[in-house]
């Protein structure tokens, strides 16, 4: 029989009275954390305080705004504040960091163990024969019942290492994924930006014009009510003219609604907060680009530039690194390790050590899926190159369908301009011809209303090509954010959009329209009006036309005279009357003459005479546009 220390037997004992209530606390415990788990709906206070906190983040650090916006202004606060693209380029920097990340995989890995040891009796055993089966050995042991022990250990596994190369690669090439995602939405912002611009700004022209014939409708349509009851106008003729005036407002109404939502678009896309009222720079249209030369050169850099294409080109690369992360797998694994350890146990000989070693594994059942991996990763190539192609092909349908519409668009604009002129004139010689009385009063407002509506959609119609002109760039895939900008402010910013505007669209136009174009001013002179008409209003009207028209007033070194100079003939009933317009440079060099004639009643007076010098200039707008937008051209090829 063995000895044993009374101590010893004490401490042995000492911990098993202890045994039960241990379990008993550690089942309570474990029950009281099942049943304290229970839902937890959001209290009104943390939903406020959260609605608190993100609007006065989404609107925080944005320079105010001071003056009147450009188009390059525009984009540069939609691309530095609009809450899209601020996501794409946290999404950018997550994948960096990711990549960051993943390349430490690669590494050895240095594993470090520390720790305390404690059993309630003594570890040990003995020994017998294998032969009689007679113990050999007393009972000993050679552990303490408690101890200290810790290790550090530097291990490799060169499979594990191939298999996060691979990674590293795939998480490498799905930075630039999300980078051309990033590309994508920038391009869409941009193209998004242009058509909210351009009807936006059409809204704001054409707004004071249309409270002002909107407030006239009113008041005419207050004047026949009146004129029905007293007798004046039978009832039906009063209940047409007020049917004219109210499909009059109903489209004047229609129209400025749908260019006044633009402005609410530009907002959101400038990531402004709601109620904040902005101006856009009133800047000169200039003529539409002429249609690309070549279709199958605007595919080609389609087919090389589009996002789409090269996150695919991308996506490609990711699953060929994946058929090889496949078959890597299958080599045997070879893991080297390498440490130092330590054991506070009094019986071992040595309680520091160092140990190292080499071992080897396969997993050769995994082998006889060579096969089915090879073709899984066939058919993986066949799938990408088949929705490249795919995706090849709509790009190249897009291409075409856009260079289309921006025809069909530059026709429609065309027309709608033809339409506005012709409308405006209309407006005009019925002004001209009105005698004052109700029914004519009532028939030049009319015609003003249409007239209005025929500008909402000339303006419409070139938003509509300034948009069919940004899809074709859009679908080839050009770039119109600089690579790199001196500085983050917005004018800077601006300064480097419009720059790269320009350039960009040189690649894709032959001709582009400069968004800093600034066209040359008219001064105006009338002459040969009768005594009693009043010649600065003649003026303030033509002024008015021009100004409506978008041509600029001045009289600088680079400004156009425009002469109008009035004769008439009496004849029986009415009078024949001319108006004479002369365009010259500031050299004396006449660039332009036209004669416009009507008849007016022979009383004329300033209202008629200022309607017919509206007409005259209306029917040589276009001529006037020519030349402010490219006066040498013009002068070179006038007669």
């Amino acid at each position: 029989m063995s000895h044993l220390d009374p101590m010893n037997t004490t401490m042995s004992r000492s911990p098993l009275r202890f045994a039960p209530l241990a379990a008993s606390v550690a089942i309570a415990v474990f029950l009281a954390g099942c049943g304290a788990v229970k839902p937890k709906p959001l209290t009104h206070d943390e939903i406020a305080t959260r609605v608190r906190n993100d609007t006065a983040a989404m609107y925080k650090g944005q320079e105010p705004l001071n003056g009147a916006l450009t188009l390059s202004d525009v984009m540069a606060r939609s691309l530095k504040y609009n809450l899209d693209y601020r996501l794409k380029l946290m999404e950018t920097a997550l994948s960096q960091g990711l990549l960051d990340v993943s390349k430490l995989d690669m590494l050895p890995k240095l594993t470090a163990d520390a720790g305390y040891r404690w059993r309630s009796n003594d570890s040990g055993g003995t020994s017998i024969g294998i032969e009689d089966r007679i113990v050999s050995l007393r009972p000993s042991t050679s552990e303490e019942r408690a101890h200290l022990l810790g290790d550090a250990t530097l291990s490799w596994d060169v499979l594990d290492f191939g298999l996060s190369y691979f990674r590293a690669k795939q998480a490498a090439e799905d930075v630039n994924v999300t980078d051309e995602r990033r590309r994508k939405v920038l391009q869409n912002i941009v193209q998004d930006t242009r058509d909210a611009y351009w009807r936006a700004l059409g809204a704001q022209r054409l707004l004071g014009e249309a409270t002002s014939v909107a407030d006239n409708i009113n008041a005419a349509l207050e004047k026949t009510r009146q004129a029905e009851r007293a007798g004046i106008l039978p009832p039906v003729e009063g209940l047409e003219y007020q049917r004219a005036l109210l499909d009059a407002m109903s489209l004047v109404t229609q129209k400025r609604q749908e260019m006044e939502f633009a402005k609410r678009e530009l907002a959101a896309l400038m990531n402004l907060a709601p109620g904040t009222d902005f101006t856009l720079a009133d800047t000169s249209e200039g003529a539409l680009a002429p249609l690309p030369s070549s279709i199958d050169q605007l595919e080609q850099m389609a087919l090389e530039q589009r996002p789409e294409l090269r996150e695919e080109d991308y996506k490609t690369r990711i699953d060929a690194l994946e058929a090889k992360k496949q078959i890597t797998a299958l080599f045997p694994n070879l893991n080297l390790f390498g440490g130092i350890g330590y054991d506070s146990n009094k019986y071992l000989y040595n309680e520091n050590w160092t140990q190292g070693g080499l071992s080897m594994s396969m997993n050769l059942v995994r082998l006889a899926g060579i096969p089915a991996i090879k073709r899984a990763n066939k058919a993986r190539m066949e799938v990408d190159d088949a929705r490249r192609m795919a995706l090849s092909m709509a790009v190249i349908t897009q291409v075409r369908v856009s260079v289309e519409r921006y025809k069909l668009a530059m026709y429609d604009h065309s027309l709608a301009l033809e339409s506005a002129s012709v409308d405006q004139r209309l407006a005009s010689v019925a002004r001209a011809g009105s005698d004052n009385q109700l029914t004519s009063d009532l028939e030049t407002l009319r015609t003003r209303a249409r007239s209005l509506v025929s500008r909402f959609q000339e303006a419409s119609s070139y938003a509509a090509a300034q948009s069919a002109y940004g899809r074709v760039l859009n679908s080839v895939g050009i770039d119109l954010m600089p690579e790199q900008v001196s500085g983050s402010d917005v004018a800077t910013l601006s300064r480097a959009i419009q720059t790269s505007l320009v350039e960009g669209e040189k690649h894709v136009f032959t001709q582009v329209v400069d968004v800093a174009h600034v066209d040359r001013p008219f001064s105006l002179s009338v002459s040969g009006l009768p005594a009693k008409v009043d010649g600065a209003a003649v003026r303030d009207a033509v002024g008015s036309v021009l100004t409506g028209n978008r041509l600029a007033l001045g009289n600088g070194n680079d400004s156009l005279a425009v002469d109008l100079r009035y004769s008439a003939t009496r004849g029986r009933a009415a009078t024949r009357a001319v108006w004479d317009v002369t365009v010259q440079d500031k050299g004396g060099r006449q660039l332009m003459k036209q004669s416009y004639q009507s008849y007016l009643p022979d009383d004329a007076t300033t209202r008629s005479v200022s309607a017919l010098a509206e007409a005259a200039v209306l029917s040589v707008l276009d001529q006037l546009r020519q030349l402010s937008a490219a006066p040498e051209t013009a002068a070179a090829n006038t007669p």
